[in-house]
């Protein structure tokens, strides 16, 4: 068996589209209407459609899971999202772990929890 997907519920499809393709370059793969799955396998799901579909409210800012994203220039990449989304919420600005791996937290624009860190040595 293989993971394919990773999906995550949001309120405007094309805002998030721009949003993860500005910070992250993710393209679209497929639009679905209301189901839009990005390139590394991120889908995108209209939280209409989900809600109608589990009968339940969505919960922003649940801080249940997380996207984990690793960059080697995390300094840019923190300037770059400073300058590109001024109003980021975040967990933790850029900060270095006692093991040394450096790491922003913060979430996008419909409240899902986002990691970003320098690559781990193994």
């Amino acid at each position: 068996m293989k993971l394919k997907n990773i999906l995550i519920v949001v309120k405007d499809i094309e805002k998030s589209k721009k949003f993860y393709h500005d910070l992250f370059g993710l393209d679209m793969v497929l639009d679905n209407d209301g189901n839009m799955i990005l390139t590394e396998g991120l889908v995108l799901q209209d939280e209409k459609i989900w809600k109608n579909f589990l009968k339940k409210e969505v919960i922003p800012e649940n801080n249940s899971c997380e996207l984990y994203f690793e960059e080697h220039d995390i300094d840019a990449f923190a300037q770059k999202l400073e300058k590109l989304y001024p109003l980021t919420k975040y967990v933790n600005e850029l900060m270095t772990h006692d093991w040394g791996q450096k790491v922003i937290r913060f979430y996008d624009p419909d409240g899902n929890l986002i990691e970003v860190g320098t690559p781990m040595q193994s």
